[in-house]
């Protein structure tokens, strides 16, 4: 814990000061541009690897950033996106999975998690990207499944997603946008769904040059 003192020491002393107008607008309200689901790994920072300020990300986060369907039951995930959409008008949703992903290993071999039952069940919705793997990919690698697997677990969070009301009432709208992505831990560069070419492709500087046209629903049948 001593390293995360010293952080809170340094953020008083040397990082609050530099950002205090911004800190203070804070305090007022928040009006974030996107709700950022991604996995609890600590190697991956959002704000980090989008370059963006507090107030930006409306961040959700957990093992293998799932998203249950919908269902009329309490639950965290579900709470957080009705709350994003229905109260701070949110128009982005990025779903943003990771390389070297362990829940994903686990989601792979879930018989493995006897131990972990909370954690068997909660992979449980990735069970059909899982299927979708093994089904596609027989000659692939070790490797190549788990990488194809973490690319198909983002869309299918995607699939889920569209059935909660709030997010299923602005797609047919057109005031809201799902974005489904790929970070690279060892790169540090994002990947993200093309729905038109069916690809995971790099994101460069040219804006918006993978991502969903409004209301667009992310597909299966995607290459590797």
């Amino acid at each position: 814990m001593d390293k995360i003192f010293s952080g809170i020491s340094k953020f008083q002393k040397s990082v609050y000061p530099k950002n205090e107008e911004l800190f203070h607008k804070l305090a007022g309200g928040q009006s974030p541009e996107a709700l950022f689901i991604t996995c609890a790994d600590s190697r991956v920072d959002p704000m980090m690897i989008t370059q963006t300020e507090p107030g930006d990300l409306f961040i959700c986060r957990n093992a293998g950033n799932i998203i249950p369907p919908h269902v009329p039951d309490a639950g965290g995930v579900t709470a957080t996106i009705e709350y994003a959409i229905g109260a701070l008008n949110i128009e982005h949703i990025v779903v943003c999975g990771h390389t070297d992903c362990g829940a994903m290993k686990g989601a792979m071999d879930r018989d493995s998690l006897a131990d972990f039952p909370h954690v068997r069940a909660w992979l449980g919705f990735s069970e059909a990207a899982v299927k979708i793997v093994n089904e596609r990919d027989t000659n692939a690698s070790e490797e190549e499944r788990l990488n194809a697997l973490i690319e198909e677990n983002v869309l299918l969070q995607l699939t889920h997603v569209r059935t909660h009301p709030f997010v299923a009432s602005r797609l047919a709208a057109g005031l809201l946008e799902l974005h489904a992505w790929v970070y690279d831990i060892k790169s540090g560069t994002i990947k993200a769904y093309d729905s038109e070419s069916g690809y995971f492709r790099e994101i460069t500087r040219a804006k918006g040059n993978a991502e969903f046209p409004k209301g667009n629903c992310p597909i299966h049948d995607h290459a590797d």
